[in-house]
């Protein structure tokens, strides 16, 4: 299904600019599986930054990372996403987010609408022409709900001289379904 959710558009967008030997970041770590995705499509000679502030996450990336035998491609970095530009080298390919809290894990830890808005100008400027960034933002139950509306707003103003910005919202499903953004650079 093409339009099955946010998270498999984004990761089809990925697939399609991604490509071997292009260095890239996971903004937000998490359990590794966009991490693992990007190394497989950056291949031996690319590289991969991946950032979480929590251990588990680190701990579970890396884990991951290791059974599928790309642990050597990745740079694991513990810290925020909004110091993204302290790590990761101007030129990048893209950039994937997956806003919310760490799944099964604790929900009063969770990205921050002023810190990832930071991360997101950061990352913009990071890009290469032609490079791309992917976001899902995770919002519902107990979270997340500022972080959207100040995130959406955000990509409003966004210069469309310099970047397209496509925003997917499933508004006919309920339960707060994930809203997937993309945004390349000109």
């Amino acid at each position: 299904m093409l339009l099955s959710n946010s998270l498999a558009i984004s990761h089809e967008i990925i697939r399609k600019v991604v490509k071997q030997g292009d260095i890239v970041a996971d903004a937000t770590m998490g359990n590794g599986n966009d991490t693992l995705l990007l190394a497989g499509l950056v291949g031996r000679n690319g590289k991969v930054y991946s950032f979480d502030i929590q251990d588990a996450a680190l701990i579970n990336t890396e884990k991951k990372l290791k059974e599928n035998g790309v642990s050597d491609i990745v740079e694991l970095i513990k810290d925020g996403h909004e110091n993204i530009d302290a790590y990761v080298p101007k030129g990048i390919k893209a950039v994937m987010f997956n806003l919310g809290y760490l799944p099964k894990g604790d929900h009063s830890i969770g990205t921050k609408a002023c810190t990832t808005i930071e991360a997101l100008k950061k990352s913009m400027e990071l890009l290469m022409d032609g490079g791309i960034i992917t976001m899902v933002i995770y919002y519902g139950g107990d979270s997340g709900f500022e972080e959207k509306e100040a995130v959406l707003e955000y990509i409003r103003t966004i210069d469309c001289r310099k970047y397209s910005v496509l925003v997917c919202d499933f508004v006919n499903q309920i339960n707060c379904p994930p809203i997937a953004v993309c945004i390349e650079k000109l």
